[in-house]
């Protein structure tokens, strides 16, 4: 999994709320177990017109989001079903960062799991955020992860809060099999005094 230490992108604003793991990815595209090649999945029935077309109001199909990395979202972020397509599609097609003031619980620990950070903010902050993202290809947010710290693009930065381990995992990319090989010389040690002391377990 890729490190997530400071991202700075066009972040574009969703100013919905209650955005279920459907929309983010429709069930159409959940006969893959594969993490790549969702990101053209990525809110289709939002994206597209039933030609298959793109939706050009939709925004991001908007020039200047098209590239965007960050998400500005509203309340509630990802509820309904848990499935783990939603953070793939997300990151396939380039987005590492959410913001809202609440995200679904399973989509929300999902997330740190594929190297997405998802932010809880202040519905306060959220207007900020949502104004900035709302500058088009002027939307340049810088995420700090390190510094747990949003800077918008007139240089006014905010503060957020994040569990530390959750923090840890993502500056150091670790997924739940990188937390397990970070303890790989203990498991080998007791693997060896374990075979040690019952040989007819080996």
């Amino acid at each position: 999994m890729d490190k997530f230490v400071k991202l700075t992108g066009v972040a574009a604003p969703l100013p919905v709320v209650n955005v279920d793991t459907d929309m983010i990815i429709p069930k159409d595209y959940l006969k893959t177990i594969k993490r790549t090649g969702l990101g053209k999945g990525l809110f289709a029935e939002a994206r597209y017109n039933e030609d298959g077309t793109p939706n050009e109001d939709f925004v991001l199909n908007k020039p200047a989001y098209q590239n965007a990395k960050i998400l500005v979202a509203g309340d509630n972020f990802g509820c309904g079903s848990s499935r783990e397509h939603a953070p793939w599609a997300l990151l396939d097609f380039g987005i590492r960062c959410v913001i809202s003031t609440s995200f679904a619980d399973i989509f929300y620990n999902n997330c740190f799991k594929n190297g997405i950070l998802p932010i809880k903010v202040s519905q306060e902050d959220l207007d900020k955020l949502m104004d900035d993202a709302s500058r088009g290809s002027n939307a340049i947010l810088t995420v700090d992860l390190e510094n747990l710290e949003i800077t918008g693009p007139d240089g006014g930065s905010l503060k957020f809060e994040l569990d530390e381990f959750k923090r840890h995992c993502l500056l150091n990319g670790l997924d739940d099999i990188g937390l397990t090989l970070e303890k790989s010389s203990a498991i080998d040690t007791f693997e060896k005094t374990n075979a040690a002391s019952r040989p007819w377990a080996a």
